[in-house]
This record gives structure tokens, C-alpha cells and sequence, in this order.
């Protein structure tokens, strides 16, 4: 918890293999050594290294939080990071009695690492997660955990603010009170002209802050449920319970139904299998592609598949290194068709991308549009973009719609290397992302500070 006008020190003491902290929609000017994202501004954390994390807040307010940030180790590794207003200065609504942090989550039995490996040597989708949490908790439809239902405790009358944290890897995720109304004052750390809502729809890496009054007299269950707009993608179709509650000794909350309304209306997608041991190879010598077509899953911006290279792309502009991006990041697709509708991969009409470490160089100052257009080349899907170090014109991070486009504008105005990327883990996985370059300006404090010298190394 911090206020508008803090600098943040955070040390990190790794003891594991590798991973490191992004600080996500943090505005920080001239700090981009402590951005985070894995070998775009820094080398992952080794196990036996420390590395402070140095930045100050500048005129920022309200629910951002803080992640692990390299392979799927965000779903493992997340926090809230709150902004308290600068002492003074108040909320511009009716401050509530209270304040709750709720963060959705995801949860899988299995190693998230070994799971992004899978996908990419079968070159098949994700796999779905075996539980969605409500602060960690999966609530009472999950046979394992009927007892562990995250509960908050309210009295009648009294008005409430919930900060909502999407920390799922590959899921949106809606999010209601039963019987409750909503009022929307903020998302991704911008106030917004306040809204009315039964429910609200957050993409992976969003937050809002909302209003809602306890104006019942029992107490009613709160739920996050799952959504893939793609078609034909399995998920785990479960829903997650919270409970509401409301402060009275003669109240008797009523048990949780098994199903909701929701989850009655699908079926499941996973097929029931009795499966039987049989002795298999250590050693495969003939691997076969799970994507559609007997191909591979990729995603690309403007035709080019964003691949990591092994060095800190920020380290290697700062110390001129040559052979590690390319300045040639094209400024439209160089290949056209139905985006909306989709084409086949076929000679005629070629979708297939580049592969390549490119980046956009933006001069300082620059008024930068970014129109950002769905395509249909294997089935249209939302993508939640984030662009690390500015708040663009619309949100933070903006879900781009299912076959259809959105549009954004920033100044570039903070000197870096920028990582803009889709939210959903798998789909930068797979490479839908790139870099800005965004260069030193004329003014003493437009100019890119060298590293700081406990930067890890690679």
C-alpha cells in the first residue's frame, strides 16, 4: 500500500531457479530498467541474486497489482498493488467504511512451466486450469475445498469498495454480487465517470474498483465465471463462490447451491476417459503437431512473430549490441485479406508470419494511434492488450473485440524499450507481442538513466 507521491524500494531475494517482479500499469518516468518484463528491459533473476527495484510514483492513485514475469510463473506469483490519494486529497465519490482486495486467479495441479513447455514442443492450445479462485480460495463447487470459501463480512446500510484483480493466465473472467448492483469509479488505476452494473467482464491483467451498498438483509454469494470467446477452446466451465455476509446473529445463510444457472447450461468438453498404465518411451523420435491441420499454433502483430532473444533488449539498445532486434517492425500487416472473416492458409492467400525480434523506434515527444484489428485466420478471439510504461487514451489494458478493432493514442514521452503484448499467457507464448523504441529526447529529463549496477545479468 502506497500513496500517490511514494518512491517504491522492493528487494528480491531469489531462491529458486529464475523470475523476477513487473509492476503492472506502474507509470514509472525514466525507470525503464525496473519495467520487468523477461529479456525486454532485464535478464531473469538467478537463484542466489538479489535486485532492488527503484521507482517513483508519479500522480498515480487506485488498484494495480505486481506479478511474476517470466514464462506462466504469473499465475504462481501476484499481488495487489494499492495507491492510496496523496494525504488530503479524497476520493471523488462517497468514501466507503470499508475497502476489500479480490483477486481472481487460476490454479493448476501441474508444474505452469512444464505446461507452457508442452504447448510449445506440441504446438497444440493450453491446457485448461483445474480450479478458478477468489483470492486463492476455489469455494464450495470444488469437491476439495467446501470449507474454503472467501467471505467478507458487511452491515446493512454501509457502502463498500472492492478492488477487482484479473490475475488468470488465459481466462476472462465475469464477476457479480447476486442481487447487487455495482457502481464502476475505476479501472486499471484511472477514475471513470461512475456506472451502474449487475456484473462486470474483466480480461487477464485487468482492475476495477467498484461501489456497492449492502442494502439486503441476508447474506448472498459473489462468483467469478469463466468466458472464452473462442470457439471450439476447451476451459473448465466451474464456477467459483464467495459469500457476502451480512452482519446479524439471527441470519442463517443459506448453503450454497451445487450448480449455478450459469454452468446448467453446458456441457462439459472433456470427455470422461477410463485410462489404463501402459509402458511407454522416455525418448520420442517422432513428434506430432497438436495444432489444427497437423500444423503449430502461432500469433503474430503485423505478420511477425515476436520472438525473445537471450539478452535484455533494453540492455542491448543502452550498450549498443548489435545482431540481438531489428528497427524494421512494420508499421501495417504486410500481408492483406478478410481479417474479419478469416482465409485460409493456403498459396493464394498466405497468413502464415515472420519470425523475428523487431521493434518500432518512436521518437520522443511523437503522438502515437495504434489500431488494433481482431483477425479471423483460425477463429476470432478477444485479446487483452497491455502497453507497459504509458496510460494510453481508452484503458490500460483494452480488450480488443472478437472480430473488430479498437484504437488507442499515447504520447512518447518515457525513453525505453516498451513491451506491448496480449494478456492472454498463451497468445504471447505464441508471439503476439512486440517492442517500442522509444528515444531520448533534448531535455535533461527526457534521457534514458544508465543501469542500475545490481541489474541481473543473462
Amino acid at each position: 500500500e502506497l500513496t500517490g507521491s511514494n518512491s517504491l524500494y522492493y528487494k528480491t531475494v531469489q531462491n529458486i531457479n529464475y523470475t523476477h517482479c513487473q509492476w503492472h500499469g506502474v507509470r514509472r518516468r525514466l525507470t525503464c530498467w525496473f519495467d520487468g518484463p523477461a529479456y525486454i528491459t532485464q535478464c531473469p533473476i538467478q537463484a542466489g541474486q538479489n535486485f532492488k527495484y527503484r521507482f517513483t510514483l508519479l500522480n498515480q492513485r487506485g488498484t494495480l497489482f505486481w506479478h511474476a514475469y517470466i514464462s506462466w510463473l504469473r499465475a504462481t506469483v501476484h499481488g495487489p498493488l494499492i495507491i492510496y490519494p496523496k494525504q488530503g486529497v479524497g476520493y471523488p465519490f462517497q468514501p466507503p467504511v470499508e475497502e476489500h482486495v479480490i483477486i481472481l486467479g487460476e490454479y493448476w495441479l501441474r508444474d505452469v512451466q512444464g505446461l507452457e513447455r508442452h504447448v510449445k514442443e506440441s504446438g497444440g492450445g493450453p491446457p485448461g486450469s483445474d480450479a478458478y479462485t477468489l483470492n486463492g480460495l476455489p469455494g464450495p463447487l470444488h469437491n476439495c475445498s467446501r470449507d474454503d470459501v472467501y467471505t467478507i463480512n458487511v452491515s446493512k446500510g454501509k457502502n463498500y469498495l472492492l478492488r477487482i484483480i484479473n490475475a488468470a493466465l488465459n481466462m476472462e473472467h465475469f464477476f457479480m454480487v447476486a442481487n447487487h448492483t455495482t457502481t464502476v469509479v475505476e479501472t486499471d488505476g484511472e477514475y471513470t465517470k461512475p456506472f451502474k452494473t449487475t456484473f462486470l467482464m474483466l480480461t487477464p491483467g485487468q482492475t476495477y474498483n467498484v461501489l456497492i451498498k449492502a442494502d439486503l438483509s441476508i447474506g448472498k454469494n459473489m462468483a467469478m465465471a469463466p468466458y472464452m470467446p473462442a470457439k471450439n477452446v476447451p476451459f473448465l466451465m466451474k464456477t467459483s463462490c464467495g459469500i457476502l455476509r451480512y452482519a446479524s446473529p439471527t441470519v442463517k445463510v443459506d448453503k450454497l447451491a451445487q450448480k449455478s444457472p450459469f454452468s446448467d447450461q453446458v456441457k462439459r468438453l472433456y470427455p470422461n476417459h477410463q485410462w489404463s498404465p501402459v509402458d511407454v518411451p522416455l525418448a520420442i523420435d517422432n513428434w506430432t503437431q497438436r495444432g489444427p491441420d497437423g500444423g503449430i499454433f502461432a500469433a503474430s502483430v503485423n505478420n511477425v512473430t515476436f520472438r525473445r532473444p537471450m539478452v535484455s533488449l533494453l540492455n542491448a539498445y543502452y550498450n549498443n549490441l548489435q545482431g540481438y532486434y531489428s528497427t524494421d517492425f512494420p508499421d501495417k500487416p504486410e500481408k492483406m485479406y478478410d481479417f474479419v472473416n478469416g482465409a485460409p492458409n493456403n498459396i493464394s492467400v498466405d497468413t502464415q508470419s515472420a519470425i523475428g525480434t523487431q521493434v518500432s523506434i518512436l521518437e520522443h515527444g511523437w503522438a502515437v494511434q495504434v489500431i488494433f484489428q481482431d483477425t479471423g485466420t483460425v477463429g476470432t478471439e478477444k485479446h487483452p492488450i497491455h502497453l507497459h510504461g504509458f496510460s494510453f487514451y481508452l484503458l490500460g489494458t483494452v480488450g480488443v473485440p472478437e472480430g473488430r478493432w479498437a484504437v488507442i493514442r499515447f504520447r512518447a514521452d518515457n525513453p525505453g524499450m516498451r513491451f506491448m503484448h496480449c494478456h492472454l499467457e498463451v497468445h504471447t507464448t505464441w508471439g503476439l507481442s512486440m517492442a517500442f523504441l522509444v528515444k531520448n529526447g533534448k531535455g535533461k529529463m527526457q534521457n534514458l538513466p544508465p543501469p542500475p549496477p545490481d541489474l541481473p545479468l543473462c
